[in-house]
């Protein structure tokens, strides 16, 4: 089988070294019919949640040769490589979409507009990655939260935007990627995946079995499901 080639596209993981075994699988999953210009299990020092987020905005591109970074983690990944498009090369930044809010402030940018596309799982140009080192931009939580997700493409995005940075529309961002079930990517095959739940459910989750004890997958449940309890309601 010939496997789709990216040779200016680095498969990567980053996170301390109690991960690298569960990155391993995903890198080796992901690039299971593309063949990047560079795969890399990125190991660094973080002690817990917010420290990663920081070292992901700020750190991430030092690592990262190749215009552009595909970032997995053990629980998200390339689901169907088949799906990959040439045109998502001309975004800087590229992850799956996020819900409506139900609030007055969740994924809304400085102006106030709604941004639906993030998510950690996702395609970054080298310039973007560099972006936040290169210009000093100031680290500070999106309404006390400090995903790192939020904070490049909905608190600072304005930053990267006025730096030449480009942000896929939710219409190419819906065949990109899914995290959470949408009434926009019902039934539709998606490159990406990320949390291994309703359509994504048939992935693997490589931080433990369905329904089984992670740490990391807790400390992400107890984060997400402060930030997504309006959606519920």
């Amino acid at each position: 089988m010939n496997k789709i080639k990216l040779p200016n596209v680095t498969l990567c993981t980053f996170g301390s070294e109690k991960y690298k075994e569960v990155h391993q699988k995903m890198l080796d999953f992901s690039s299971r019919e593309i063949e990047f210009g560079a795969i890399k299990n990125i190991i660094v020092d973080t002690n817990n949640i917010n420290e990663w987020n920081r070292a992901v905005v700020y750190d991430l591109g030092d690592y990262i040769e190749t215009d552009f970074a595909l970032l997995v983690h053990g629980d998200g990944g390339v689901g169907e490589p088949q799906m990959w498009n040439d045109e998502w090369l001309n975004c800087d930044y590229i992850g799956s979409p996020f819900p409506v809010p139900k609030d007055d402030f969740s994924f809304r940018d400085i102006n106030g507009k709604i941004q639906r596309v993030g998510n950690s799982v996702s395609l970054r140009s080298k310039k973007l990655l560099q972006l936040p080192k290169k210009i000093g931009m100031e680290w500070k939580p999106f309404h006390g939260f400090y995903n790192e997700d939020g904070y490049i493409c909905v608190n600072m995005r304005h930053i990267f935007e006025e730096n030449g940075c480009k942000f896929a529309p939710f219409e190419v961002a819906v065949k990109f990627g899914r995290e959470m079930p949408l009434p926009e990517n019902k039934g539709i095959k998606t490159f990406i995946y990320h949390k291994t739940i309703g359509e994504n459910a048939k992935y693997p989750n490589f931080e433990g079995k369905k329904g089984g004890f992670s740490i990391r997958k807790m400390i992400s449940k107890i984060i997400r499901s402060k930030f997504y309890e309006i959606y519920s309601k």
